[in-house]
Formats: C-alpha cells, sequence, structure tokens
C-alpha cells in the first residue's frame, strides 16, 4: 500500500512538473507580457514580450520585430530574459534526474540509496525551476502596476497592462513548485531497508531446528 501511494505521488509530481516545464517554456518566447491599447485607435494593440515586440491590427494582422540590443531593454525585462532561460534549463535537469529515479522503473533496483537521491534532487531542481520562473513574472507585473498608476505620467500617454504571458507564468512557477514539492516528498518518504531480512531468516531457521530436536543450538 505505502508502495503504491508514494508511486502515485512521484507520478502526480512529475506531470505537474512536466506541465509547469512546458508552460515556462511557452511563457518564454510569447510576446505578449505586456499589451498596449491605444484609445485613438481602438484597432491597433501592441504587445511586448521578452525577445520581441508586435502590432497587431484587424486589417493587417500581426507584424513583429525582435528587440535590436539586449542592453536597450529595461532592467526587468533583461533578468526576465536570464532568469526564465536558466528556469527552462534547471526544469530539464530536474526531469531527467526525476525520471529516472522512480520507483515504477526498474532502472536502477540495486541502488535504491543512489535513485532517492536523485529523486531528492530532481525535486530541488524543479522547485528551483519553478522559483526562478515566479520571480521574473511577478517583477514584470510589479513594474506594470507602477506604471499605470504613476501619477507623472499625463493621462493621455497609453499604459501598459498585463499580458496573457503573466497569467501563464504565474501557473507554470506553481504547478514546477508544486511537482518539486511533491518529488522530494515522496524521496523523503521512502522507507527504510526491510530490518535484516538475512537475521530474520537466520531465527527462522534457529526456530525449526529447536521444533526438531528440542533443544535450540547454541550461538556463537
Amino acid at each position: 500500500m505505502a508502495f503504491l501511494f508514494r508511486t502515485a505521488i512521484q507520478s502526480v509530481g512529475l506531470s505537474l512538473s512536466l506541465l509547469g516545464w512546458a508552460l515556462a517554456i511557452i511563457t518564454t518566447h510569447l510576446p505578449h507580457w505586456k499589451n498596449l491599447n491605444l484609445e485613438l485607435n481602438e484597432m491597433e494593440t501592441w504587445t511586448m514580450g521578452l525577445w520581441q515586440s508586435c502590432v497587431i491590427q484587424e486589417e493587417v494582422g500581426r507584424q513583429c520585430k525582435d528587440f535590436d540590443s539586449f542592453l536597450a531593454l529595461p532592467a526587468e525585462l533583461q533578468i526576465s530574459r536570464v532568469l526564465m532561460s536558466l528556469s527552462n534549463g534547471l526544469g530539464l535537469l530536474g526531469l531527467l534526474a526525476s525520471g529516472c529515479s522512480l520507483d515504477c522503473l526498474r532502472l536502477g533496483e540495486t541502488q535504491k540509496g543512489l535513485k532517492r537521491r536523485l529523486l531528492i534532487l530532481g525535486g530541488l531542481l524543479l522547485w528551483t525551476s519553478g522559483v526562478m520562473v515566479l520571480v521574473p513574472v511577478s517583477w514584470v507585473a510589479h513594474v506594470t502596476v507602477q506604471e499605470f498608476w504613476d501619477e507623472t505620467l499625463p493621462e493621455i500617454v497609453p499604459r501598459w497592462e498585463f499580458g496573457e504571458a503573466l497569467f501563464l507564468g504565474w501557473f507554470a512557477g506553481f504547478c514546477l513548485v508544486l511537482g518539486g514539492c511533491l518529488l522530494h516528498c515522496a524521496a523523503c518518504s521512502s522507507p527504510a531497508t526491510p530490518a535484516s531480512g538475512r537475521y530474520a531468516a537466520t531465527g527462522l531457521q534457529d526456530h525449526d531446528a529447536y521444533l526438531e530436536n528440542g533443544t535450540a543450538q547454541p550461538k556463537v
């Protein structure tokens, strides 16, 4: 029963982590971190991501342009680009480490200690990956709110608002954090090696010998 419960926890944790990692990759490349609607031209919408900005027009469609320089970006977008790229790499390593150490796999059955350490490592990597998604997404959201309510800017100046990628990033980060925690808990709850099955078998043999001979054999 304990084995089935631990296997189920590992499967749920790995599934959540895989979902969060895939959504984090999508968030990294989506050009919808910020949206801008122009009151003078309601048929035109601007979006900004970590790699490019786009303008969407009903008649023309979407036109995107990559940023010319990394150094020309605002500080929050520079740090977000670095953290999201690191998060994707750590998430991949965490998935590989956790996938190879699942109890339902026969890989490395004779090395239970190594599989347990790999599962702990995978859970920590996935948890770190989730935090590295939540930090840039929340930072960009915080800066967007500050700029939206900045009273020093004239009212006629358009204001950036939350894009769909921010909500997707929050969901991805929580999935990675929760999946990593579940994998770590499953590894820490692994039962210890059964208390010396060799000694139990020896005791059973002594008991049989006692029943057959009427006396127990002295132990050295």
